[in-house]
């Protein structure tokens, strides 16, 4: 018994021995200890509790997942700013000593942390104002002028994460959702409208055309009956008319290749049947007798 006392005394005082001094207040090794343990379980718990407050209080209330994503993250924020200033409290450090801290980490973000403050400002924007949410389907021009398209999964504190088609996870920083170009295809509804060109001979009935191709979108079960399909004469090309069917959708907003190439597939299938003909690019050349009785033509 004796020799746990010992022992117990011996960690204590080991614990208790000053490591530097941070202002007033003198830092051991168990002020280290407590700070480390403590900003590790202030974390994990916050991460368990948005993560409760998402998936199993909001969800209950049938609360959109990007509302609950913004929520959870700005109370994360906040339980986490609290938490700490708690934690560096109950350590017994001198505050006068944080704030000095504070200024160098300023001067720090001046000089070469601009780019994490600006994401980290753009993410609290995007929460906020919610332009973009977890859930939506955008497309985003980066600066270097590629296109990104994809489904937003998550909104951090520094990057979105914006899962393709492809299931490539792009991880695209917040500040360029703000400074960029972004198309959101389901900001306030998820309804979104297709435009297919379909070039036509120009022996075909427009009328006849124009039928055939709403045949064509009112079978198929991913286009929706509600806005109505239509055909628009777009023009008369040089070796065909071309005709636009524009479609509205909700289920292919993430493929809307593949409702393309579904559409593209049941036209080419009507047009055999009633023996319909998509023209291919060609130039008519007709040749005249030339003065003399000399035929003109083209030459290589």
């Amino acid at each position: 018994m004796e020799k746990i006392k010992n022992f117990f005394w011996t960690a204590k005082d080991y614990l208790d021995n000053p490591l530097f001094n941070l202002g007033k207040s003198t830092i051991t090794l168990s002020t280290v200890l407590y700070l480390i343990i403590s900003i590790y379980l202030l974390f994990f718990l916050s991460a368990k509790l948005k993560k409760l407050l998402a998936d199993k209080i909001l969800a209950k209330y049938n609360v959109d997942i990007g509302v609950r994503q913004a929520i959870t993250t700005i109370l994360r924020y906040v339980v986490v700013t609290l938490g700490l200033i708690i934690i560096i409290q109950t350590a017994g450090i001198d505050m006068s000593f944080v704030t000095v801290l504070a200024g160098a980490l300023g001067v720090g973000i001046g000089f070469g942390l601009q780019n994490i403050t600006n994401n980290f400002v753009s993410g609290i924007v995007i929460l906020m104002e919610r332009p973009v949410k977890v859930g939506d389907r955008i497309e985003v021009t980066t600066p270097a002028g590629d296109k990104i398209s994809g489904d937003v999964i998550n909104i951090s504190s520094r990057a979105t994460t914006i899962l393709t088609n492809d299931n490539i996870a792009i991880i695209v920083p917040n500040s360029n959702l703000i400074t960029s170009t972004v198309i959101n295809w389901s900001y306030t509804d998820k309804r979104v409208r297709f435009n297919y060109v379909v070039p036509i001979h120009y022996k075909e009935d427009p009328e006849v055309v124009k039928k055939i191709l709403l045949e064509v979108a009112k079978e198929n079960d991913g286009v929706l009956k509600t806005p109505f399909p239509d055909v628009l004469l777009d023009k008369f090309d040089e070796s065909s008319v071309k005709y636009i069917l524009r479609v509205w959708t909700s289920r292919y907003i993430q493929k809307p290749g593949v409702l393309r190439s579904q559409l593209y597939y049941a036209i080419a299938k009507k047009f055999r049947e009633n023996n319909m003909r998509i023209p291919y690019p060609q130039l008519d050349l007709h040749l005249k007798d030339a003065p003399g009785g000399q035929e003109k033509g083209s030459q290589d």
